[in-house]
């Protein structure tokens, strides 16, 4: 299992968001929400997420960047193609994910779930080695963070018309047996 230790996850590259707020005391963790993001949009590797992530996505690298650059957004979590996991906030503060979301009738996702982002696209086939880690990371942050449990959804699923991701390319019901065994 993985380890958590202050929030962050101890075998993740660290590369510290500016973009979070703190948690209050009375926002219990009871969520995991999972979205994708590529940069530019369908192309996989290179330093984009990151950097828009930590706030220095230049404009001019991509026409696509013009739109979003200025935008303040992060999650707690990346997880690339190859499985690799990069942490940008601490699962104790919260990443600004979610937007204008709801979830069972609470508003405001940011403020109790946890976001992990996978490298892809809604209709482009996930990875192995994501899913692999996706359940691992799952299964450490249910440990860890109790109130999870079986508050597992997609972005799609609390901010419905507004994304739509992780897409129909993502296999719930091989995640969750992933999760499960």
């Amino acid at each position: 299992m993985m380890t958590i230790k202050n929030g962050w996850l101890s075998s993740a590259e660290h590369q510290p968001s500016p973009h979070f707020s703190n948690r209050e005391k009375e926002d219990s963790i009871s969520l995991l929400v999972i979205h994708n993001i590529s940069l530019p949009p369908k192309q996989f590797g290179g330093p984009y997420i990151t950097d828009l992530f930590l706030g220095r996505l230049n404009p001019d690298d991509d026409p696509y960047f013009k739109d979003i650059y200025q935008l303040e957004v992060s999650a707690h979590c990346l997880i690339r193609r190859d499985g690799q996991i990069i942490q940008y906030v601490s699962f104790e503060d919260k990443a600004w994910h979610a937007g204008v979301s709801e979830y069972k009738g609470r508003s405001k996702c940011n403020d109790f779930s946890i976001g992990i982002e996978l490298e892809g696209a809604d209709d482009i086939p996930y990875t192995e080695n994501q899913y692999i880690q996706l359940a691992s990371l799952t299964r450490t942050l249910r440990h860890e963070y109790p109130n999870i449990e079986n508050n597992l959804t997609g972005h799609s699923d609390i901010a419905p018309g507004r994304k739509s991701d992780p897409g129909e390319a993502f296999e719930w019901s091989y995640y969750f047996s992933l999760i499960e065994s």
